[in-house]
């Protein structure tokens, strides 16, 4: 069943979008993760460097 979904979804959104609007939309999508991870892990730096001058 849920491969039933999956695909219905994929072919959904493959007949809706245009190739250049995927592709758009798995850029943006691939860009914000990247932000967030990068952020991320330069504030967990960040916060180690910080505990280990307070110790």
């Amino acid at each position: 069943m849920k491969k039933l979904a999956l695909f219905s979804v994929t072919l959904m959104s493959l007949m809706l979008l245009t190739s250049c609007e995927a592709v758009e939309t798995i850029f943006k999508a691939g860009m914000w993760w990247g932000i967030i991870v990068v952020v991320g892990i330069l504030g967990l730096i960040l916060w180690l460097f910080s505990r280990g001058k307070n110790s």
